[in-house]
């Protein structure tokens, strides 16, 4: 697990290592320097291909943040690892590989096409698996926006309706989203069976941003009447969302919108 420390790493994590002989990685941190299945990592310095013939996992899932340029050269280290072990890999995706088109939602084998910076690097990271290993080898796992009880998006909208602050909203972006609590589930899924290819892991139904947000207030429920920043980046709706339809998933792994709020709803008990 690259980038373990982090928050959708960590999850992923803590999913797995009670059925696989987990590792992870991290940058900073006596929580994990603890853990003998943490290994200290910093992208800028040390060489992942080393890490990994140290472990020799696998299955490798990249979760890495950080400069660009190195997150690149790491990728093209794991798949040099990968090319040599026949190991596999799940790359963690984003809808932002999808960001230039606005006109409607995009399946798994759509083309992908970035206005980005973020969003052309996972399109090149992607491109670079498709190239240079076999579809066996490797699951595109692309996300929308990702909630759930603790991540940094509730926390985000917490902290800004307890300081009264303006919550920004785009009316009309429509969307889909997720739980980190059902990405490890599907994650866990797609690793048991050895599924492969590209995997569109947000939500079957799709929802504007600005109501989805309101749904999140109401769940949280924190006695402060919310403001709102309406952001209006076009004239009409555009869509930023990733649908399976090609790879679904069985309906017991799949989510809903409705689903993701109330995937959160635990945390309202923490406040």
């Amino acid at each position: 697990m690259l980038g373990a420390s982090g928050f959708l790493g960590g999850a992923l994590y803590k999913e797995l290592y009670r059925y696989y002989n987990t590792y992870g990685t991290y940058h900073s941190g006596k929580i994990y320097s603890d853990n003998q299945h943490y290994l200290r990592f910093d992208l800028v310095e040390d060489d992942v291909y080393e890490v990994l013939l140290k472990i020799k996992p696998s299955v490798i899932i990249a979760a890495l943040r950080g400069p660009f340029g190195e997150q690149l050269e790491a990728h093209e280290s794991m798949i040099a690892y990968a090319q040599e072990s026949g190991c596999r890999i799940v790359f963690i995706s984003s809808a932002n590989v999808f960001d230039a088109f606005t006109n409607y939602p995009s399946y798994e084998n759509d083309k992908t096409l970035s206005e980005s910076i973020y969003g052309k690097l996972k399109i090149r990271i992607e491109t670079l698996l498709m190239r240079h290993l076999p579809e066996s080898q490797y699951a595109i796992v692309r996300l929308p926006m990702v909630f759930g009880v603790g991540s940094p998006r509730i926390e985000e909208l917490k902290n800004q309706l307890l300081l009264g602050d303006a919550i920004e909203v785009f009316p009309h972006l429509v969307m889909n989203t997720t739980t980190d609590t059902k990405l490890c589930q599907q994650v866990h899924y797609i690793i048991n069976r050895k599924l492969s290819g590209i995997f569109h892991l947000g939500s079957t139904d799709l929802i504007h941003h600005k109501e989805f947000i309101h749904e999140l207030v109401i769940m949280l429920d924190l006695n402060r009447k919310p403001m709102y920043k309406n952001v209006f980046t076009s004239n009409s709706d555009r869509y930023l969302a990733v649908l399976p339809r090609d790879n679904k998933l069985p309906k017991h792994l799949q989510v809903t919108n409705e689903g993701v709020v109330a995937g959160s709803k635990k945390y309202n008990a923490e406040f």
